[in-house]
């Protein structure tokens, strides 16, 4: 691995709704979190379909990618990613055939096979579809056949969305993805900011398996760490005390809003659940820049990842944007952290 000066960093914004905060507020924290990864040189940012979160307001996920593409200028904007059997491929071959032709060269399309929420609203998303799981690798291959160039006799086209070139990742936080990604020549990203236990696995399965396809000639493959970067340790250990505060919900099934940060976890979790969040978020890094710096390139020397992509799920707005800067100034290459616009 290069490390920090050459490897592209993005970012996952998750579009978190904070205690006292609304929709509107999480919406405005995101595209001034994607305006300033902008302006420092982050390769892209990606937004996530979650529903009925309390804390997430992601649900609208192409939307809020317009949104987010319109407020910047040359960073690429994707969803990291749409949950594909929620949908009919041919929706979205429209709504990112549209989203390529006003953002032309800006836009990709992360795709993914888990709903993004729990049994019941998955029925309400999927209506008539919502007995029989749908299977990805067919949905995939359909959405793929929309954005391709029209073929003689196609009775159904994605108009805009035909062959325009929209580059597909498959997400995964398992081998499924990571096997289907490497049949089919395809880039992969590994949701390891919260299931880093099937990392390695899926990497390995990922390049064993890969295919040279016309998208890639070599396997590309993108991991994620939540990252975290105050002007000391121990600040940006006690910003990362909303992320722990957030994951202990989840493993008490009660998911809410992103909580401000706390002096100490000590008294809110047991032992046993201390060590089921800190499992989950092992691909982490909390601390000051150097510290941070250190541990990124740990992490991606031991993946042999070709690229970065962080969460970045502070409180505090202003705290949040001083996150992202000094995580730039020390993993982006060109004069004051800034990075050249890189390949897509």
């Amino acid at each position: 691995m290069n490390g920090a000066a050459t490897t592209p960093v993005s970012v996952l914004d998750l579009a978190s709704i904070t205690q006292g905060g609304s929709p509107g507020d999480a919406f405005e924290r995101t595209v001034a979190h994607a305006r300033e990864a902008d302006r420092l040189g982050f390769q892209r940012i990606w937004l996530a379909e979650h529903h009925n979160l309390d804390g997430i307001a992601s649900a609208a996920t192409a939307v809020l990618i317009g949104h987010v593409a319109a407020q910047t200028q040359r960073i690429r904007v994707g969803s990291g990613g749409v949950m594909l059997p929620n949908h009919a491929p041919l929706v979205i071959a429209e709504q990112f055939g549209t989203l390529e032709t006003l953002y032309p060269g800006r836009i990709d399309l992360g795709l993914g096979r888990a709903p993004g929420t729990d049994g019941a609203t998955a029925r309400a998303l999927r209506g008539a579809n919502a007995l029989q799981e749908p299977d990805f690798a067919e949905l995939l291959a359909e959405l793929r056949g929309y954005l391709a160039p029209a073929r003689d006799q196609q009775k159904v086209r994605a108009i805009p969305g035909q062959g325009l070139d929209i580059p597909i990742w498959l997400l995964g936080s398992s081998g499924y993805s990571a096997q289907l990604a490497g049949q089919l020549g395809l880039p992969f990203a590994f949701a390891s900011h919260f299931a880093p236990r099937h990392l390695m696995d899926a990497l390995r399965l990922y390049r064993e398996v890969f295919q040279p396809s016309a998208v890639l000639d070599e396997p590309y493959a993108m991991v994620a760490m939540n990252v975290i970067t105050a002007d000391t340790d121990a600040e940006a250990e006690r910003l990362a005390t909303s992320v722990k505060q957030r994951f202990l919900r989840m493993i008490r099934n009660q998911r809410g809003r992103l909580d401000p940060p706390v002096d100490t976890m000590d008294g809110l979790w047991s032992r046993q659940e201390q060590a089921m969040v800190e499992n989950t978020l092992s691909a982490s890094a909390f601390g000051a820049p150097e510290t941070v710096r250190e541990t990124i390139n740990h992490f991606l020397d031991t993946t042999g990842a070709n690229e970065l992509i962080i969460t970045n799920d502070v409180y505090d707005a202003a705290a949040r944007l001083r996150s992202l800067q000094l995580l730039a100034e020390v993993m982006m290459p060109g004069p004051g952290g800034a990075a050249d616009a890189g390949a897509g």
